[in-house]
């Protein structure tokens, strides 16, 4: 014999549901509708009697497919690729290819267990930095909830796994300016103003390498940061302060015109390959000139994005005001750049409040 107790209406976010038990198993379901004076009379008068005649004909648990981790991952990323960007909705891809997949993608999406989901996390902090799983884990969990938003799974496992603890392993190691001359003396002359842009703008590596001569202007003496270029793609820069103009500072100008010889008449932009076509992204130019050049200095190896550290530091640690150096960066506000800068600004021990004994 069936023991069912009676359904009662409840709100989850602006939602009714109705909830019961059913042979001492506790059922928890969406009705699809807002909570208003009105649906809740709809729901009491004829949606959860029809919910009752489907419980006891049976028809209530019938026909509930649910798809494995993989099939969810698909429906999860073209349900929100519109709202991505291209390169974001790669990443992503890329990502779960790569880290969920093998692991749970044969798996039906409402057996993952918070205990497996743990062992695995501990499995790929083994192999990758903190920051990476935090970041694979977050992707990972935006699948789960859209799993969960759909009732294909009753709460999202990841709400009671820990998240790892982001512990930096690369810190900033900025190049010293007898550093940046001599790098910059050193380089073809044909990817110096790549590198002169880097130390001297801040400006990020993608958006280097999107560079168009229609963004510069040397008689303003601006750069105007539009446009960020990775893996072949082009998009809008990584934030919406990241849409900026940049100061091109005195030391910079003789690179820029120095720089005009390379000009190619049929290519819009200002860093083009041998094959007289723009870079990819800025890993090309990292293997080819910026790896060798380090190491026929015998400078210890930075990525390029210390360039944009160097900068900021120098800047800081020469007294620039902080409000145009995070502009420079492109940082949504000076809070940003003076929490990850705060070192730099210079300490010249001077005595503090001296005006009181006055």
């Amino acid at each position: 014999m069936m023991k069912m107790t009676e359904p009662k209406l409840y709100t989850r976010g602006v939602k009714l549901w109705v909830r019961f038990s059913l042979n001492g198993e506790v059922i928890k379901k969406s009705l699809n509708i807002e909570d208003t004076k009105a649906n809740r009379k709809l729901a009491t008068t004829q949606i959860i009697p029809q919910m009752l005649l489907k419980v006891h004909s049976g028809e209530f648990f019938e026909n509930k497919i649910v798809p494995t981790v993989k099939e969810m991952i698909d429906i999860s990323l073209k349900m929100n690729e519109a709202s991505r960007k291209v390169l974001t909705h790669k990443c992503y891809e890329s990502n779960l290819d790569k880290h969920v997949i093998p692991y749970f993608g044969n798996r039906k999406i409402d057996s993952l267990k918070p205990s497996e989901l743990a062992l695995w996390q501990n499995n790929l902090l083994e192999k990758l930095s903190s920051k990476s799983v935090i970041n694979i884990r977050v992707i990972f969990h935006g699948i789960l909830e859209d799993a969960f938003r759909d009732e294909l799974i009753p709460k999202n496992p990841f709400s009671i796994v820990k998240s790892p603890k982001n512990i930096a392993i690369r810190e900033n190691k900025p190049f010293s300016k007898e550093e940046i001359f001599r790098i910059l003396d050193a380089t073809p002359n044909k990817i110096k103003l790549f590198f002169a842009i880097g130390f001297f703008t801040g400006m990020r590596t993608g958006e280097i390498t999107a560079l168009k001569w229609s963004d510069i202007n040397l008689d303003s003496k601006v750069i105007h940061v539009r446009a960020t270029r990775n893996k072949g793609i082009e998009t809008s820069p990584k934030t919406k302060s990241s849409i900026r103009d940049v100061d091109i500072l005195d030391v910079l100008i003789p690179y820029i015109k120095n720089h005009l010889k390379y000009k190619i008449d049929n290519s819009e932009y200002v860093f083009n390959s041998n094959l007289n076509k723009p870079y990819h992204s800025a890993m090309k130019i990292s293997t080819t000139y910026w790896k060798k050049v380090l190491k026929k200095l015998e400078i210890p190896y930075r990525n390029l994005y210390q360039m944009r550290h160097t900068f900021a530091s120098m800047m800081i640690s020469s007294g620039e005001d902080i409000l145009w150096v995070s502009n420079m960066l492109g940082h949504k506000n000076s809070n940003i750049t003076l929490s990850t800068y705060a070192k730099y600004i210079k300490n010249d021990k001077k005595r503090r409040g001296t005006f009181l004994l006055n």
